[in-house]
């Protein structure tokens, strides 16, 4: 048995299917380049026959990533296999990844098919996937909850018809992790064709067990997981990838296997996640989180400083995890931002390094000292955003316990300059009222939250909110060294997001209409 364990990066399809962690087309685009950096096998990117959208984004990366593999998802059905190979066949690797369930209470309620029918079904559509690509990995949905023999069935059945991989997700994050292990050597040990296929595991987190029954998995024989970024996912998340990596790295001794993952471009692949979803990292998380190498014991800091594996068994550095603060400020010069946003990842063009690099002289006129982070929250609010129909221009407000909270402001809105001033309860409250007059729309505020970027009072705020309007969702981000300057930011960049679906969704009917495929 190999001692390779492949990583499937599932951040952009089932990650991206989370509530508030939608992407639009650049993003997904910058954050599959990133996942390749850090050495992924393979890019799961989307579900091609979901939307329009989805496809144009799936074959977008696939043209765009060249050293790892690009799957598109998609039901056992011809049409959306077809969908799936049309999006992905241009990639330098792709692959077809197909689906059924296997359970008896997904058969009998979702699908209304019998176990003979799902049988046919299976190898029906991984045949004629396989006659499409050389690469297709099966997956038996709900395997968790599957009866064994039949399972073991279906699985023989996919290996037969040219499934090279087969993938037995814990889809409702059921499983614990000793029956789950069983439940994959025994599909290895009684499948008579399963030396022809490498076993892959995607697990949920409904339980928190993702990351223990994936390693479960591993431990059993399965050769490929599947991860995202910071565990995001539907409902609870999925295995985080960062754990898992971390686990086999700092557990060689006990697991005696390998990935291609670079570590160090851990913590950067998950911050620039969090920076475009508009999620903080949680402070408590597993190997990113701020206090997971943060020593505040007495004890804890007396043994760290005479050696720091007494309570460290992974330093930060082994994650990207460096200092964060960087000699960049009002006197560098635009090679040395060039330098960094390098060794960052960032591939800017000359324009947007010049945008960059203004943007970044303003700020060190606001600040003592500009962070990692700084500048990666600059890029991503100058250079990696949808074009806005409505811009701030000037923003005053004015709060305290003796005055009455009055916001004025001056926004460009569709091309004409308007300003006004509003009141409110707080600060924000009449920021956000007098956004709402200036663009006459009236979304529902459905999530506001400030974080620090980094330490000090001179922080910049990053601010994140989530509006409802006309039944559309969206995030908006932003980040200022004045918290009611981000907040605007923020909120008029919600507003964006929704005008964009809207103008999305009226072009997808028009197109309809005209009988545009």
């Amino acid at each position: 048995m190999s001692d390779k364990v492949y990583i499937f990066d599932t951040t952009l399809r089932d990650g991206e299917q989370s509530p508030g962690a939608t992407m639009n087309l650049r993003e997904k685009l910058r954050l599959a380049r990133q996942l390749e950096r850090m050495g992924v096998d393979i890019i799961e990117a989307g579900f091609p026959a979901a939307s329009h959208g989805d496809f144009e984004s799936v074959a977008e990366i696939a043209q765009s990533v060249k050293n790892c593999r690009v799957a598109g998802l998609c039901r056992s059905v011809k049409g959306d296999i077809d969908a799936a190979w049309g999006a992905i066949k241009n990639a330098e690797a792709p692959r077809i990844h197909t689906f059924i369930a296997t359970s008896d209470i997904h058969m009998k309620y979702k699908l209304g098919k019998s176990r003979d029918q799902v049988l046919e079904m299976t190898r029906e559509s991984v045949s004629y996937a396989a006659s499409l690509c050389s690469d297709v990995e099966f997956s038996a949905e709900d395997a968790s909850r599957s009866e064994p023999e039949f399972l073991a069935r279906v699985v023989q059945a996919a290996i037969e018809a040219g499934a090279k991989t087969i993938n037995i997700p814990d889809t409702v994050g059921y499983a614990q992790p000793q029956e789950y292990g069983e439940l994959i050597r025994y599909l290895i040990d009684n499948v008579s064709n399963s030396h022809k296929a490498i076993f892959s595991v995607h697990c949920h987190n409904d339980l928190g067990l993702g990351v223990a029954n994936t390693l479960a998995a591993i431990k059993a024989g399965a050769r490929q997981a599947e991860v995202t970024l910071s565990g995001i996912g539907e409902r609870a998340g999925n295995a985080a990838m960062e754990e898992v990596i971390m686990a086999l790295n700092v557990r060689k001794d006990y697991y005696g296997l390998e990935t291609r993952i670079d570590t160090t471009q851990i913590y950067p692949s998950c911050r620039l996640l969090s920076m475009i979803i508009g999620q903080p990292i949680p402070p408590y998380k597993a190997i990113t989180g701020a206090n997971a190498f943060a020593h505040e014991s007495g004890i804890h800091q007396d043994g760290m400083l005479k050696n720091r594996q007494t309570y460290e068994i992974m330093t930060p550095d082994s994650i990207g995890k460096s200092s964060s603060d960087i000699v960049i400020g009002k006197h560098s010069g635009r090679h040395a931002l060039k330098s960094k946003l390098d060794e960052l990842g960032y591939k800017l063009t000359e324009e947007q390094l010049s945008q960059v690099f203004e943007a970044v002289k303003s700020l060190a006129d606001k600040k003592k000292q500009v962070f990692i982070e700084d500048v990666e929250a600059v890029v991503l609010e100058e250079v990696y955003r949808i074009p806005d129909k409505f811009k701030l221009k000037y923003l005053s407000s004015m709060s305290g316990n003796m005055a009455i909270p009055t916001a004025a402001l001056k926004m460009e809105v569709r091309g004409e300059e308007k300003q006004l001033s509003d009141f409110g309860v707080g600060p924000i409250d009449a920021v956000f009222n007098t956004i709402d007059r200036l663009v006459e729309r009236k979304p529902r505020l459905l999530r506001y939250s400030v974080n620090a970027i980094t330490g000090g009072t001179d922080a910049q705020g990053e601010v994140t909110v989530k509006l409802e309007e006309n039944s559309i969702t969206s995030v908006g981000r932003a980040s200022d060294p004045d918290i009611i300057v981000a907040s605007a930011k923020a909120y008029i960049n919600a507003l964006n997001r929704i005008a964009k679906k809207e103008s999305d969704s009226e072009d997808k009917i028009s197109s309809s209409d005209s009988g545009t495929p």
